[in-house]
């Protein structure tokens, strides 16, 4: 290996020890390299600011698609539900147009008659009777119970 100087490419003249012999060559060397760690920051920010956009182009809406989806099939169950409920009411007014149904109801419901009818009701049976043993806690106590 030999010590002199190589011509550089570009025509400038290297050291022996491979650096820049110029010192404003050095210089420049040395603000690049100190530029480099904020070069690889800049290209970061610049990853995440495309990352973020990224997510509130495509992933926000999706998210947002997907409940109203969710909401929309919901609510169709629930339109099916209420549409029979208003078919079953439908029907109600319709039987509840008719005398036969107000009368069945009136005597169900509210115990009314016609006039010249008596109107009867059937009690439960009473209860049956408490038993208990007649030992020391208990005596007596089946006869107040039963009145």
């Amino acid at each position: 290996m030999s010590t002199a100087r190589r011509p550089d490419p570009i025509g400038r003249v290297n050291s022996p020890r491979g650096g820049p012999r110029d010192p404003e060559q050095a210089a420049r060397q040395a603000r690049r390299r100190a530029a480099r760690p904020r070069r690889r920051l800049f290209v970061a920010l610049v990853v995440a600011i495309a990352t973020i956009g990224l997510l509130v182009v495509a992933v926000f809406p999706t998210r947002t698609y997907l409940a109203q989806r969710a909401a929309t099939s919901a609510a169709a169950s629930e339109l099916d539900r209420l549409d029979g409920e208003n078919a079953r009411l439908e029907r109600r007014i319709d039987r509840l147009r008719t005398p036969a149904e107000v009368e069945r109801i009136a005597r169900e419901e509210y115990g009314l008659v016609r006039p010249g009818e008596q109107a009867y009701a059937v009690l439960p049976p009473p209860a049956p009777p408490i038993e208990l043993v007649e030992v020391w806690p208990f005596v007596g106590v089946a006869d107040e119970l039963n009145r």
